[in-house]
């Protein structure tokens, strides 16, 4: 590679760096990952609802409470799973539950997790194979407590509570505080004879873990009736409430299975969707730059300087160097991202990152990608030299843009659904197509015969495509006036007409 072809590479890199939009591109990727932990913050609940039980008969509230304790136990021995497996904590304790991820956990399995100190002793058991600088864990926060209900109002009937609770739930700004129940629930004292009913009141739409816990344990109660009234023990209907049946959901072993593979191809198809989005960007840097030296006549001094092989092979390689950069650049922040931060996000990325410690899959991704960018970069740049405006160059550009980009939506859902399907693999065979459909699948377990023989086509495929559409260029950069016909275009490509 001669020193004019650098020359024109750097200066085209330059003027596209130099853009405003290209640095606004840059950062679109490192702010959503930076946004991402702060969004999903934010979207958590800001505070622990309260819920005041107004139980005519004082038998239910305390049953109530129970229920909304255990289940906040269960979200604890969940997140606590969780943690263990995240950072290889079960090995304290093999056999208990909170070393056990990926399951659900029955009420006596809290109850005995409970029972035997709970978080606490789970956490000093781990702290025996903890190692230095392991984050510490975050108990989840309760959904609800609950609030007693003053005596005035448990000595009020339903249609008395209907207008002293609204208030109550909704007094005058100054007045609101921390106290003020968010849910406010009346139990009648005969309401398992239904013929009054259970009510709620609210600021808002209930919580569907409150009604889930209270239409839980409302029907045991009246199941429990129910049994009593028709002559079975009261010992026997609560262990029939109990019975459930025994179900055991067998997985893959972690790292396997279809939920992985989606994980691994999160990467290679991210890196398709930037090669699609990049060369738009870029690839349209390219074109208006090409299109504004033809249109003030700098080409002319720039061919007294260079070939126009020279100037093609120069804007090519500058256009790749800022795609390349532009990737590195993304991939290097997802990997900090990955390894320095906590949370939802770390633990999505670090097992998507896995494809790139394989070295084989690894240079695939960076040879389908320089091979896409080539491809397509190449067809811009004949259609910049073919354009005297941008607006010209927006009737070659338009139908180019949605050839190449409709069916990556296809590409994308597919190697989601199904990565073996037909679909996707003719889509690999066709050289418009396969470094977006390839980047996409490599994540899913590619043949390596199938990656070698893409990759030998669309090898050909581009060094064709460089002959044949640099006929064009070559031709078009001194040309002025009307724009091309397609019938012209190919007449250029198979050498029989020169400019």
């Amino acid at each position: 590679m001669n020193h004019r072809i650098l020359l024109i590479a750097a200066r085209e890199f330059r003027q596209i760096a130099a853009a405003r939009s290209f640095w606004i591109t840059l950062l679109i990727i490192p702010f959503a990952l930076a946004l991402g932990p702060i969004a999903s913050h934010l979207m958590q609940k800001p505070k622990t609802e309260s819920a005041m039980l107004i139980d005519a008969a004082g038998m239910v509230a305390p049953v109530i409470g129970q229920r909304i304790e255990l289940e906040q136990q269960r979200r604890v021995l969940s997140a606590l799973a969780r943690y263990a497996a995240r950072y290889d904590l079960g090995r304290a304790e093999p056999q208990a539950l909170w070393a056990q991820p990926d399951r659900y956990f029955s009420d006596d399995e809290v109850t005995t997790f409970f029972a035997r100190g709970g978080a606490a002793h789970a956490l000093q058991t781990m702290r025996r194979v903890s190692p230095a600088g392991t984050p510490r864990f975050v108990s989840p926060q309760a959904e609800y407590r609950l609030v007693p209900a003053p005596p005035s109002l448990r000595r009020l009937n339903a249609d008395a509570l209907a207008h002293a609770v609204p208030a109550l739930l909704n007094p005058p700004q100054a007045q609101r505080g921390s106290g003020t129940p968010d849910y406010a629930v009346y139990i009648p004292a005969d309401f398992e004879t239904g013929r009054h009913g259970v009510q709620i009141w609210s600021d808002g739409p209930p919580s569907g873990g409150l009604m889930d816990a209270l239409q839980e344990e409302l029907t045991r109660i009246l199941r429990s009736r129910f049994l009593d009234d028709h002559g079975v023990a009261p010992a026997v209907a609560t262990a029939a409430g109990r019975i459930l049946p025994a179900i055991t959901v067998n997985q893959p072993p972690r790292g396997e299975g279809h939920k992985q593979i989606v994980i691994r191809s999160v990467l290679p198809l991210f890196i398709s969707y930037i090669l699609l989005v990049s060369l738009m960007v870029s690839g349209s840097w390219m074109l208006q730059g090409t299109v504004e030296e033809r249109s003030n006549k700098l080409i002319e001094t720039i061919l007294a300087c260079v070939s126009p092989d020279e100037l093609m092979q120069g804007k090519l390689i500058g256009t790749v160097a800022v795609g390349l950069t532009m990737v590195l650049f993304w991939v290097i922040c997802a990997i900090a991202a990955a390894f320095a931060t906590q949370g939802m996000i770390s633990e999505f990325l670090r097992p998507a990152l896995a494809p790139l410690t394989s070295p084989g899959i690894a240079i695939a991704m960076i040879f389908y990608f320089i091979a896409g960018y080539l491809m397509v970069a190449m067809i811009f740049l004949a259609i910049g030299a073919m354009s005297d405006s941008f607006r010209d160059a927006q009737a070659y550009l338009t139908p180019v843009l949605l050839v190449i980009a409709m069916p990556y939506a296809i590409i994308a859902q597919q190697v989601l659904r199904d990565p073996s399907s037909l679909a996707i693999r003719i889509m690999s065979w066709i050289p418009l197509y396969t470094p977006f459909a390839m980047l996409a699948r490599l994540g899913t377990g590619v043949p390596l015969w199938e990656i070698i023989a893409c990759g030998l086509m669309l090898a050909v495929f581009v060094a064709a495509e460089v002959v044949l559409l640099g006929r064009v260029f070559r031709a078009s950069l001194l040309s002025a006036g009307a724009r091309p016909s397609l019938a012209r275009i190919g007449r250029l490509m198979i050498g029989r007409e020169r400019a």
